[in-house]
């Protein structure tokens, strides 16, 4: 969670302005760049109209978009209107505004048409427009012209139909920059349709597999020919749509119980199925069980483990506060105890980790006085008398807000940007190894989870990225971490990275979630927050070609922590608990509304830090309890009732 970096800016914008006739001064006020181009800022501070020697540092709010450095230098990445914004101790902060230019057009790029286009039949062009920079426009002004509309028309958005075999052609033009596209129709040889699928009969959430043919009169098959997929469907409802998705690979998924009706079609030819869908029917009851309460400060991160003891402990941090750390006894979950404390030099420990023989904790450190803000390492053998065995700071001042223990290796971030691999064979004398950054233009990461020899490091913008450190799959190693496969997402939130192997269908996926404060973040006590964003399902089964398939959201809440186990979710959604989801089966769609979500719980605490704030951070399944830590409240556990008896996926006729 980037929680930190928000509550450091909050304060340095909301000192009381003392004051009083300071200012910001920047220089020039009206600033227009190119892409591409840098430009050093004059900014000081005025009084009583002396100028001060009063240092004034500057953030942008979209980096990766522009860059502003120490120096205060802006570097122009991606064109657009960016808010800058211009701190100094004792002034008020200056918000200011920086255009970057569009470049010009200079090239319409179209994917390759086919050779021929069935009469009857629509194709929508593909299409890319260019600009100077070599940047793609999002959203750019384009006009399209058919030269015969007898033979063809073409719309706005680039969808072409054909109406009678001929030559002609379609022009694309943005700004001054024309491009044309040479298109041949030729007679339907199609008359009918084949149309299979693998059933017809599933519940909500089970995905169909349909396969046609279009053939020709004398029974030929057509192996070129544009087939297209749709749905129409009655909800059992009457109050809802009967919604779903397909895909035009002929996949088909059912979001309402009630009867559906396929339909594959290609100019006048179609051919249809109709499905009966039922309801999923995986609601189960959840009930509280236990709380370790922590109600003078927020609680961050935790994780459970069996110690050498054979009992059961957890470890919790805290956030914006004093630097401390609970560790917790859960052997009984109804009757969690705190059992001892570290405090070191920080105002949060962010994350908590512990070593695979539970051994050794690592918790990191953001906000120390003598800004050293790496980790530390703990013996955690006896956890009722852990000790603090070493630290390590090296290249860790811009602070550490997450960590993972994988293979006597500690992966630490640092500054926001990087993470380090740090050995740990001897913990009292941990040396880094090496270190993963990308380099990409305003790069930052918020976490890394190990699992296997690959690191899945969670890099906002650049979304998810796998990593081999020991695997082998590309090479790499602890030493020499390689880069072999990743996939951002459009919103640019990619928070967090879980990787999940189906057991039911052996698919590959990593579940991508978001973290965004659409109204910011209130830290104080008595501050109530809403979070937003979701869970991006991706289907990494191919490396190099990754599909985002599924989707878990929670109306007005966002996710946060999560963890997978035997094909069920458990994930944190911060001001609506704790959601647990079903993942059988191959995923597809919007899991929520195929009735996917086995239950839900929310942490109301009126002792809390915040009375009945629920603000919950993840959830952990161990040994048969749902453990998850909140915010305002501590840490928690909960039991799920047993799982009824599953119904028969797709059924055959």
């Amino acid at each position: 969670m980037k929680l930190i970096r928000i509550y450091m800016l909050a304060l340095l914008m909301t000192l009381p302005a003392a004051i009083i006739g300071q200012e910001i001064v920047i220089e020039p006020e009206n600033i227009v760049l190119e892409v591409g181009a840098k430009k050093k800022l004059n900014a000081y501070v005025m009084k009583d109209g002396k100028k001060l020697d009063n240092p004034v540092r500057m953030f942008s709010r979209a980096r990766r978009s522009l860059s502003v450095d120490s120096t205060n230098t802006l570097t122009a990445i991606l064109p657009g209107s960016y808010n800058v914004i211009a701190i100094s101790p004792g002034a008020p902060r200056k918000t200011f505004e920086v255009t970057v230019n569009f470049p010009p057009i200079a090239e319409i790029k179209v994917d390759d048409v086919p050779n021929r286009i069935y009469a009857g039949t629509p194709i929508t062009l593909s299409y890319a427009a260019i600009d100077k920079a070599g940047l793609t426009r999002k959203n750019p002004s384009i006009s399209f012209t058919s030269k015969d509309e007898s033979i063809a028309t073409v719309n706005s958005f680039g969808l072409i139909t054909t109406y009678k075999p001929g030559r002609t052609s379609i022009e694309i033009q943005s700004e001054d920059v024309v491009n044309t596209v040479n298109i041949n129709v030729v007679k339907n040889p199609i008359t009918r349709i084949e149309l299979t699928s693998d059933g017809d009969q599933a519940r909500t959430g089970d995905v169909f597999h349909f396969s046609a043919k279009a053939l020709d009169a004398k029974g030929n098959e057509v192996p070129d020919a544009p087939l297209s997929y749709s749905f129409y469907g009655v909800s059992d409802n009457v109050s809802i749509n009967a919604s779903g998705l397909i895909k035009q690979d002929g996949r088909f998924v059912a979001d309402e119980a009630g009867m559906y009706t396929v339909t594959v079609s290609c100019g006048v030819a179609s051919a249809s199925k109709t499905l009966k869908i039922s309801p999923r029917e995986v609601k189960r009851k959840i009930e509280v069980v236990g709380q370790g309460s922590v109600t003078d400060k927020h609680t961050s991160d935790f994780w459970v483990w069996e110690g050498i003891d054979g009992r059961d402990y957890a470890v919790t941090g805290t956030w914006g506060a004093d630097g401390t750390a609970y560790f917790w006894d859960v052997t009984d979950p109804a009757n969690i105890t705190k059992i001892d404390s570290v405090q070191v030099d920080a105002r949060t420990v962010n994350d908590v980790k512990i070593s695979e023989d539970g051994t050794l904790c690592v918790i990191s450190r953001e906000g120390a006085s003598n800004r050293k803000n790496g980790l530390v390492i703990i013996d955690v053998k006896n956890p009722r008398e852990v000790e603090i065995i070493s630290r390590f700071d090296e290249n860790m001042t811009g602070g550490v807000h997450n960590v993972f223990i994988a293979d006597n290796h500690i992966y630490a971030l640092s500054g926001g940007q990087k993470y380090y691999i740090i050995n740990i064979d001897d913990p009292k004398n941990p040396y880094a190894v090496s270190k993963f950054e990308l380099d990409t233009p305003g790069h930052s990461i918020h976490d890394v989870w190990v699992e296997d020899g690959i690191a899945y490091s969670s890099n906002w913008s650049d979304g998810i990225q796998l990593v081999d450190v020991g695997n082998g799959i590309a090479g790499g190693s602890v030493k020499n971490p390689t880069q072999f496969a990743s996939y951002a997402y459009p919103n640019n939130a990619n928070h967090a990275s879980f990787p999940y192997r189906s057991k039911s269908t052996g698919k590959f996926y990593v579940i991508g979630g978001d973290e965004i404060f659409p109204y910011g973040l209130n830290t104080q006590k008595g501050g109530v927050n809403r979070a937003a964003g979701y869970l991006h399902i991706v289907d990494f089964t191919d490396l190099d070609n990754p599909e985002e398939i599924a989707r878990f959201e929670v109306p007005n809440a966002g996710s946060h922590n999560y963890w997978i186990e035997d094909d069920i979710l458990y994930v944190a959604f911060y001001n609506e608990g704790v959601r647990v989801v079903d993942l059988s089966g191959e995923l597809m769609g919007d899991l929520r509304k195929q009735g996917r979500e086995i239950a839900w719980i929310v942490p109301n605490d009126p002792n809390g830090y915040t009375a009945n704030a629920p603000f919950t951070w993840g959830a952990q399944l161990y040994k048969g309890h749902i453990f998850y830590s909140d915010f305002n409240s501590g840490l928690w556990s909960a039991k799920l009732e047993p799982e009824k008896p599953k119904e028969t996926k797709i059924q055959s006729k």
